[in-house]
């Protein structure tokens, strides 16, 4: 069996070498100018103004967010979308915890008032003690966490403030079996987003940035919280309506907004805690990023397999055979039926079969017990609803 020729990677922004490495370079390119690649790599880049190429196969995000990517017009062409989701957990919480102190103690003023004050020691010193008063806080201990969305940062941050003597309330409607397990047992549930907001001192948000969630936090429900509540948005900059915390800051209903996406209505408003978006930015947590979706997409170029795709349904299985077949389809009936009657009419034996969907894609493998034919494969693509296949003989 001949070797194929490299996969062709197009890496767009800064993609942590440690991650790139994780390609061979006898089988993969890596490259910021490929013409024809099979996968792309990326961070931020916005994918929605550009023109992805018929010959990308897969997309890895280098973190978890994935609105810079048409995740809809990827999953009509039968193409992956993968992320990182929880490579940077760590590094987000602790920017949360640093969020939570900077306005529990009243710091961003403080260091301020520090900043301004001139002269000699002794007048500074003056100064200083006259001054101090303005910027009591208070500590965490006893206070409530409000915890919207109980991924894995979500439960990050809330073992964390249960570890500081903080109680806290947690809402997710949407939380999976392996989050569940991962919540530490002290933390109570809430049935309502109102619920979080009526009872906690300081609030967190942390889900994903989808209609359902956009402007979840808004004029409506930001008039429920208690006078002097902290909000904090490490999240998505759209899950938070930034006009409605402007009112809410003005009639002091909230005391603080610290979020990490800035944008012109919060520019310069007093209350307002915002920065440059460093959820992630830790040399640990690219890395960590870089890894793991370099590890998906080899995965899936090479052997078929899905891990963290957000539009493909997780599905691994081991080879037991040199030929496999990968095929992505419409999620309609009657579709396995179909392979698997093409196949058998080609003359292969299936050795082994997987089909999973997730939403409007269903997803085959099939290890087939003798080589597959170029024709095989066209008239697998010809079936109606099939988008993509791949034919995945192992590498000599």
């Amino acid at each position: 069996m001949p070797d194929r020729k490299p996969f062709q990677i197009l890496v767009l922004n800064n993609i942590a070498q440690i991650g790139l490495k994780r390609l061979p370079p006898e089988r993969y390119r890596t490259d910021k100018e490929a013409a024809e690649p099979d996968a792309i790599l990326l961070r931020s880049q916005d994918l929605h103004s550009m023109k992805i190429a018929p010959s990308v196969k897969a997309i890895g995000r280098a973190g978890a967010g994935t609105n810079n990517i048409p995740v809809k017009a990827m999953s009509e062409r039968g193409v992956p979308v993968f992320n990182a989701p929880g490579a940077n957990a760590n590094a987000v919480k602790e920017l949360v915890l640093a969020g939570m102190l900077i306005a529990a103690r009243n710091l961003a003023p403080a260091l301020e008032f520090v900043r301004a004050i001139k002269g000699e020691d002794a007048a500074m010193a003056k100064r200083v003690e006259e001054g101090k008063k303005q910027f009591a806080g208070m500590e965490l201990p006893q206070h409530t966490l409000g915890v919207i969305g109980l991924g894995k940062i979500g439960s990050l941050v809330a073992d964390a403030a249960i570890n500081l003597g903080m109680n806290v309330l947690g809402y997710d409607p949407e939380i999976t079996v392996d989050a569940a397990w991962s919540l530490p047992a002290q933390v109570k549930k809430a049935h309502s987003i109102d619920e979080v907001l009526k009872a906690s001192h300081i609030v967190t948000l942390h889900v994903p940035l989808v209609p359902q969630t956009r402007n979840l936090v808004n004029e409506k429900n930001l008039d429920l919280v208690r006078a002097g509540t902290i909000l904090l948005n490490f999240s998505r900059e759209g899950i938070v309506d930034s006009a409605a915390v402007v009112q809410a800051l003005t009639a002091q209903k909230l005391k603080y907004y610290v979020t990490d996406f800035p944008d012109s209505r919060l520019a310069g408003q007093p209350g307002v805690i915002a920065l440059p978006h460093l959820g992630a930015s830790t040399r640990e947590a690219e890395d960590n990023c870089a890894v793991m979706v370099a590890d998906q997409v080899r995965e899936y170029l090479e052997h078929g397999n899905v891990a963290n795709a957000v539009n493909f349904p997780d599905m691994t299985m081991p080879r037991e055979s040199p030929y496999r077949i990968a095929i992505a389809n419409a999620n309609v009936p009657s579709m396995v039926a179909q392979i698997s009657t093409t196949i058998a009419s080609a003359g292969l034996n299936i050795h082994n079969m997987l089909n999973k969907s997730k939403g409007e894609i269903a997803y085959t493998l099939v290890d087939v017990d003798s080589a597959a034919s170029a024709e095989l494969v066209a008239q697998l693509s010809q079936i109606e609803g099939v988008l993509t296949v791949r034919y995945l003989p192992l590498q000599n």
